[in-house]
């Protein structure tokens, strides 16, 4: 991984455990498995620990770790970091997506309470006027029954409605790959997406970025957002058409928090920056500070259960990559 993550996802208490479960150098984040300083090293490496800014595990990296088994991601998508050769070696593999995924929940949790209030839209008319809204002027607010659609049955969408549950809400959720019976398990109405997008007051997309999920939210999609109602993005920002949600939103017929888009940053003049309804935040749903350490301390409960012999709790298959992130 890149060295500067290494202190955030390991304090000195989990490098001490580290140092306990495994053979390693801490001081030694390889960047390049090119690199002839690090050759003896790699070529007795049994377990990589990676993270942000690993270098892409190709053939050339087949050759370097002649005796790789195992892969432990302190992040989230090992999709463009494995390539086909490791995983014709039966590769195993974990990652920290699903301590990933709780932060992103917590954030999208606060989102759609919040716009079940407009507590967005209050705030910039509040900073405007000074006026102070009456009970009267608030009707058709709140939390209570409020439709809630969740895109996406993903670690972060089903994390997102345990969370959700407790509140009296009217919870759906559209997934390709979920049926009805799921769905209610997972306390939601199973929609097609074209229903739930025309009937919910509050949408969240937690879909993964695979080819077909590209612009999955296009311009007739978009279109169908009941007037009123608020997007939520904390996916990718290249499953929704941009152009087309800038042009929605600029209309005013709907609101938005984003904290992605298709460019990050946005270009300098995009009207997302401005636009009184999208509250716009820099990709920080998902871990970050203190939330790092969650994620290092999964891959270490992970190595843990590698040294003993017990299943991954978190263990990524190649086929899974079809349909996730």
């Amino acid at each position: 991984m890149d060295p500067v993550h290494l202190s955030g996802l390991f304090p000195p208490r989990l490098l001490d455990r580290l140092r306990e479960l495994a053979a390693i150098d801490t001081d030694r984040c390889v960047q390049d498995f090119a690199d002839a300083r690090h050759r003896a090293l790699l070529a007795d490496a049994e377990v990589l620990i990676t993270g942000w800014g690993c270098p892409r595990l190709d053939d050339l990296a087949v050759t370097a770790l002649p005796r790789l088994r195992t892969v432990l991601h302190a992040a989230g998508s090992v999709r463009g970091l494995i390539g086909d050769a490791f995983w014709d070696r039966g590769l195993l593999v974990s990652s920290a997506a699903a301590a990933n995924a709780l932060p992103v929940a917590e954030f999208t949790f606060a989102a759609i309470v919040f716009a079940a209030k407009d507590a967005f839209g209050a705030r910039e008319r509040y900073r405007a006027t000074h006026h102070h809204q009456s009970p009267a002027e608030t009707a058709g607010l709140g939390t209570y029954g409020r439709r809630v659609g969740v895109i996406g049955a993903s670690r972060i969408g089903r994390r997102l409605l345990e969370l959700l549950r407790p509140l009296d809400l009217d919870l759906s959720i559209s997934d390709p790959y979920l049926d009805a019976g799921q769905a209610a398990g997972l306390g939601a109405r199973l929609l097609e997406l074209d229903e739930l997008l025309a009937t919910c007051d509050v949408i969240t997309l937690h879909a993964p970025d695979l080819p077909e999920t590209r612009h999955l939210l296009d311009r007739r999609r978009l279109a169908l957002i009941p007037d009123g109602a608020t997007f939520i993005n904390t996916a990718r920002g290249v499953l929704v058409d941009e152009q087309a949600l800038t042009d929605e939103l600029a209309s005013g017929r709907i609101n938005a928090v984003l904290d992605v888009t298709t460019a990050e940053p946005p270009l300098p003049d995009s009207p997302l920056y401005r636009l009184p309804n999208v509250f716009l935040t820099p990709h920080i749903a998902g871990s970050l500070g203190n939330e790092l350490v969650r994620m290092g301390q999964t891959t270490l409960e992970e190595l843990d259960r590698y040294r003993t012999g017990r299943p991954l709790i978190h263990q990524v298959r190649r086929e899974d990559l079809a349909r996730t992130a």
